[in-house]
């Protein structure tokens, strides 16, 4: 995460790519490096943007808070937060999506599947990172339910969710092989009633109130 750093691991990428710039550069899960990265990699990154090596500068984590003083403190151009606005997991928005949409920051929602329980819900299905504990599992598939009454698989409804809030620019979806990037093309196509949003999120106040 230092000065030194960034400018030697683009121009690596850009030798690889063969490319003399890039998109979009992201800071890696900067969590235990909150300082160093504020101080030095993201200056770094913002000279890199204003020499054209860069387009667009931000950072990625697997958390809501510490992107959150990004946005507010530093003049990124989006985040990448995973597995935080799901339809599981919205704490991103609490305070990440709010702040990013008032300062005009683009969020690319990851991780959207939260492991994989939110493509295929069953035991033994990951939750970010480990096994997920029978009350999620448990949760997940009430939601695969309620998508089933309208047609809809439960792995479209979690990768287009997101895509509702207006901060969201893109969703991210990991694929492990030809055939399920082929399914995320098909699903993206697959019309989602609005009453179906309605339907989860009566579902979901019906648990919190369980």
């Amino acid at each position: 995460y230092s000065a030194d750093g960034v400018r030697r691991r683009l121009e690596s990428s850009l030798l690889r790519l063969g490319l003399d710039r890039v998109d979009i550069a992201l800071i890696h899960d900067p969590d235990a490096h909150g300082s160093q990265a504020l101080s030095e990699a993201y200056p770094a990154l913002e000279k890199l943007r204003a020499e054209g090596c860069v387009g667009a500068i931000g950072v990625g984590m697997n958390q809501a808070a510490m992107l959150t003083r990004f946005v507010t403190d530093t003049d990124i151009d989006v985040v990448l937060v995973a597995g935080k606005y799901t339809l599981l997991d919205r704490s991103a928005a609490d305070a990440l999506l709010p702040a990013a949409a008032e300062r005009g920051v683009s969020v690319i929602a990851g991780g959207v599947f939260n492991s994989g329980l939110l493509a295929a819900p069953a035991a033994g299905s990951p939750y970010d990172y480990q096994a997920a504990p029978d009350s999620l599992i448990s949760r997940a598939r009430r939601l695969e339910a309620v998508c089933a009454r309208f047609g809809v698989p439960l792995r479209a409804a979690a990768a287009r969710f997101p895509l509702a809030h207006p901060a969201v620019a893109s969703v991210l979806i990991g694929a492990r092989s030809a055939a399920e990037i082929t399914d995320a093309i098909r699903l993206r196509e697959l019309g989602i009633p609005a009453e179906l949003w309605d339907a989860l999120a009566a579902s979901e106040s019906e648990e919190d109130r369980a």
